[in-house]
């Protein structure tokens, strides 16, 4: 089965990675500096779970020179979906799987839109890690995995034989009976964790700590559900308490990708996180005061770094 992997970055990188050295064929679509370090020095991955080297990888900026393939992993960040998704004609053939793992809701409809809904999965994945690096990714917590399913909660068999694909290779790769509601469990995740860590600055091991801080995540949880219920989304009944008992479990200097963005004044996910809480609130009539808040204290940062705003 052969792979490609937009976006190479602690997402991409790793299970791009992890999936090469396990013996499947796949494709780096990268550019700028980590394409270069792709070409130049291989891709190497640094994990709790042993750190590997792979020296000679298939990477290129251009997808035609990869051609058709089973299976595309697009590992982009959320802003950028739809236009990799212009650009990705040359790999999509009659049976071609297209699986987004971002963070997010919105993905698999941006995707659809463009290539086909008969070509789109819905997809997450499990994983903290991030950049070290042009080529260097590192992996700093949590037992990696990918999450698939037909969005019309079908089980087909194109989705059995890509994780088994990916299972012979090394990933865990598990099909979702409800591929919606895992991404909405996902999304009650990653949006509170980013917001909370975001604002205050600290990891999560520091907010987690303190009343004050983990009762606004906590807060910000139940404004999910409430979405969630309205929509007509079953979470589990149990989904907050898990929740924080993930968060607690967590490496206690973990932070989200869109943390770290905002810490380094670049352009985050702020719009497909904190800002879909508050759009699909006012579409549901819900109200997010939390997200209002954590929203409007992350936007001038956001602004700026796309140089939307000046900063004086």
């Amino acid at each position: 089965m052969r792979f490609a992997v937009v976006g190479v970055g602690g997402v991409g990188g790793y299970f791009g990675g992890r999936l090469a050295r396990g013996g499947a064929e796949v494709a780096f679509i990268a550019r700028g500096a980590t394409l270069q370090a792709l070409r130049n020095r291989g891709l190497r991955v640094d994990s709790i779970q042993g750190d590997f080297v792979l020296e000679r990888v298939l990477a290129t900026d251009d997808p035609s020179d990869v051609g058709v393939v089973d299976v595309v992993l697009v590992a982009v960040k959320a802003w950028q979906i739809a236009g990799a998704a212009a650009g990705l004609g040359p790999l999509i053939g009659p049976s071609t799987a297209v699986i987004p793992l971002e963070n997010g809701l919105e993905a698999p409809d941006i995707l659809a839109s463009v290539l086909g809904r008969q070509h789109v999965l819905g997809g997450l994945c499990g994983i903290l890690s991030f950049i070290e690096g042009p080529g260097h990714i590192r992996h700093a917590g949590i037992d990696p995995f990918i999450m698939m399913g037909e969005l019309d909660g079908v089980r087909t068999p194109r989705v059995d034989s890509i994780a088994a694909a990916m299972k012979a290779a090394g990933v865990d790769a598990q099909i979702a009976p409800d591929i919606n509601r895992s991404m909405w469990t996902k999304f009650l995740f990653i949006a509170p964790m980013s917001g909370v860590g975001a604002v205050t600055r600290v990891p999560v091991g520091v907010w987690r700590s303190m009343p004050e801080s983990r009762r606004v995540a906590l807060d910000a949880l139940h404004e999910i559900e409430a979405i969630a219920v309205a929509r007509g989304v079953s979470l589990a009944p149990d989904a907050i308490e898990r929740t924080m008992e993930r968060y607690d479990g967590l490496p206690a200097g973990s932070t989200s990708s869109l943390q770290r963005d905002v810490m380094t004044g670049k352009p985050s996910e702020l719009e497909a996180q904190i800002g879909a809480v508050v759009r699909l609130g006012r579409d549901a009539g819900i109200a997010t005061p939390v997200h209002d808040l954590l929203y409007a204290a992350l936007l001038p940062a956001e602004r700026i770094a796309r140089g939307e705003t000046a900063q004086s």
